[in-house]
């Protein structure tokens, strides 16, 4: 029997719809958070995503958002072949986010709705959670393994959120933004060709490369992120 094409097309996710990427972050006391919203907006313009972009939404906006951008999507005339949803704020210590007003959001009720999208059924849906425990938050426990994304959704997706080990979150260093959203973008960059998933994987080793520090600002510390993954094919952002 002969042996599928492994570069063929069947292996890979077909991206000639459209793309769509919606960025949600908390800015406020949140040092280099601008510069992580900087660079991953260029990043999926470069990508070809069209994008959205909310700064400081409360809690309630973040639920909003994710249900406006759902409904547009559903509204579109033609094919959407892949999103990519960005949720940055604060967290805390039961892996929720905190909005501006610092109200909790649940991400995985963001994760939820866009299940609900049929213009997605079958499309790759890319979500990276990038949260800081930091500021009067205090760190409290990492959130336990599996507690944080308890659920399962429709269709292929690509999750990162900072790990269950160790420190649970990919904080701060500096003014430059954060080491997971800073990697993350040079990695893409350098080879926006490549599997995402790979891709990620190499994120993920140079992000444990580094040590951060804690939000006390004296304590270097592990970060690593968890990867979770239901893609089927390969999925490569550029052809």
């Amino acid at each position: 029997s002969s042996h599928p094409d492994p570069s063929g097309p069947s292996t890979q996710y077909d991206l000639s719809g459209a793309r769509a990427a919606l960025l949600l972050a908390v800015t406020q006391d949140r040092p280099g958070a601008l510069r992580d919203v900087e660079a991953l907006g260029a990043l999926c313009q470069a990508l070809g995503f069209e994008t959205t972009l909310k700064t400081d939404p409360t809690a309630q906006v973040f639920q909003e958002e994710v249900a406006r951008f759902r409904e547009q999507l559903d509204a579109r005339r033609g094919p959407v072949s892949c999103a990519l949803v960005a949720l940055m704020a604060h967290g805390g210590p039961k892996g929720q986010l905190l909005g501006a007003d610092g109200q909790e959001v649940r991400p995985e009720a963001l994760v939820q709705e866009l299940s609900h999208c049929g213009a997605l059924r079958g499309c790759p849906k890319i979500f990276l959670v990038q949260a800081c425990r930091g500021g009067k938050q205090g760190l409290g426990p990492p959130p336990g393994p599996g507690r944080v994304l308890a659920c399962s959704w429709e269709g292929p997706s690509l999750t990162l959120w900072p790990s269950s080990s160790g420190l649970g979150c990919v904080a701060y260093r500096d003014e430059r933004g954060s080491d997971f959203i800073q990697t993350l973008v040079k990695v893409l960059r350098a080879d926006p060709r490549g599997d995402l998933l790979e891709l990620m994987t190499e994120v993920n080793r140079r992000v444990c490369e580094l040590d951060v520090l804690g939000p006390d600002g004296d304590e270097r510390r592990k970060a690593c992120l968890e990867i979770r993954s239901s893609l089927r094919r390969r999925l490569c952002l550029q052809a």
